[in-house]
């Protein structure tokens, strides 16, 4: 989706700094989840122990997420956006508003939740 450049309920609540910042967020869940892993299958870990690669993987989930639909589910929660430098933020005033906002950030942590349990469950039965 592209980035509009303004804020839209439920849709867009983040401008181009923010996204980057998301997207760096997750480049860098990725490579915990990829060195984890690595470390665990070569270390021959017991199944259960390789289930810790969730963490990473959700946080990796959350920042591509986050920066793919320009959408900080921390804001969605805070009834925030930002579209200037990172640090700033505005409010959102309309309760309409913040309802759409509070559901796409739900939507973002619980398919964030999702895939990290997805690549959890790879690394255990692998």
């Amino acid at each position: 989706m592209p980035n509009p450049g303004h804020y839209i309920p439920g849709v867009c609540n983040i401008g181009p700094a923010e996204t980057k910042a998301r997207m760096k967020s997750g480049w860098g869940g990725l490579a915990a989840t990829l060195i984890l892993g690595a470390a665990l299958f070569g270390l021959n870990a017991a199944p259960a122990w390789r289930l810790i690669v969730f963490f990473p993987a959700t946080i990796a989930a959350t920042g591509f997420l986050q920066g793919a639909w320009h959408f900080c589910l921390g804001f969605g929660f805070k009834a925030l956006f930002n579209f200037g430098e990172l640090g700033t933020t505005d409010s959102v005033e309309q309760a309409e508003f913040r309802r759409l906002d509070r559901n796409k950030a739900w939507t973002i942590l619980l398919s964030s939740l999702a895939i990290g349990l997805a690549v959890a469950l790879l690394a255990f039965f692998s």
